[in-house]
């Protein structure tokens, strides 16, 4: 069949009427199977068909790739693959800002049950140092799962044998005594030791690095005297002998480490570095616990108490009213170390 062109100046078609019948059928067979795709698609959202955790797992590290957020997004995603808890899962780096960009892309996904990003007390200093406009109440808490905790330590040529040594050498001099540590979170466990050893947290130097990398080159050409940073992160150096561990700042003695804890030494400093899960704001509280469920399924496996053991985390479970309690209160410690630090 040879198609020409057949409208008039007012723009009407003239063709034969079978021609045009045609073209009715086919614009009307089109409109159709979009109607009824959008009909089904917004009926399987009203039935509550909409993904969740366990078929399209999206979760979030407010970090880079190889911190100590992602690691934790890694192991889970990995489990839930293996044990087949979920499927469909991606990890999303969202970094920047001390974590404050990622906790504003998951306040960006209201109701939506297949997100979950991890978080903890670096995210609340840094929502205090950025000032960000979205807070921790603004999404869901889900979970605290487990603490981290800093080890002190010092240069294996150090003078400083001991941390009565370098508290010592400290309170004659504070700014003599430069300290390092991984960011925002090591700087906080320095101003407490500070504290607890009567010295003024605005006397003291801090030099903040990227990692534990950058830590222990630090101490090892003199830039700093001492450091706080993960006991995960220095492990390696510490075994090496580049650098000599002085006292971890736990609350409780840890399995397989032989420091003592710095409150056993008469200084009470016990700020952890907790990891918690967070959902997007106004889900369900079904949605809450299916996350918690996937989550506890993935603690359970052998795969994860292995992880725990090697990155010496304290497995530190809590949710529900006792948690937004938990946040609440350490946004106050974390605010009062900083004005202590003059920020």
């Amino acid at each position: 069949m040879i198609v020409t062109d057949s409208s008039d100046e007012a723009g009407q078609t003239k063709g034969p009427p079978g021609q045009r019948n045609m073209v009715a059928l086919a614009v009307y067979a089109i409109v159709v199977v979009v109607v009824v795709s959008m009909a089904v698609f917004y009926s399987f959202q009203r039935g509550g068909l909409s993904a969740d955790i366990r078929n399209k797992a999206t979760l979030i590290a407010p970090a880079g790739a190889g911190g100590g957020w992602d690691l934790v997004m890694r192991e889970a995603q990995a489990i839930m693959r293996e044990q087949k808890i979920a499927t469909n899962i991606q990890v999303v780096n969202v970094p920047g800002a001390a974590g404050t960009i990622g906790l504003s892309r998951l306040h960006s996904m209201p109701g939506r049950a297949d997100v979950v990003m991890v978080g903890g007390t670096g995210l609340v200093a840094g929502v205090q140092q950025t000032k960000s406009a979205v807070k921790m109440t603004d999404v869901t808490p889900v979970a605290r799962i487990f603490e981290e905790y800093d080890v002190l330590v010092v240069p294996s040529n150090s003078p400083y044998k001991s941390v009565d040594d370098l508290v010592a050498a400290w309170k004659s001099n504070p700014h003599s005594i430069p300290f390092t540590g991984g960011g925002s979170f090591d700087q906080l466990v320095m101003a407490q030791f500070a504290k607890a050893a009567g010295i003024d947290p605005k006397n003291t130097t801090y030099i903040p690095k990227a990692g534990g990398g950058e830590v222990a080159q630090a101490l090892v050409t003199g830039t700093a005297k001492a450091a706080f940073s993960g006991y995960a992160d220095l492990i390696d150096q510490i075994q090496s002998g580049r650098l000599r561990g002085l006292a971890m700042a736990a609350k409780e003695p840890l399995d397989g480490v032989d420091f003592p804890t710095l409150r056993q030494l008469g200084y009470d400093v016990t700020l952890a570095n907790w990891r918690a899960l967070f959902g997007p704001p106004d889900i369900s509280a079904a949605d809450v616990k299916n996350i918690r469920d996937v989550f506890d399924e993935v603690m359970r496996t052998e795969d994860w108490a292995e992880a725990e053991r090697n990155n010496k985390w304290t497995r530190a479970w809590l949710e529900g009213p006792e948690l937004t309690t938990f946040i609440a209160d350490e946004d106050r410690v974390i605010a009062g170390l900083y004005k202590e630090l003059g920020k």
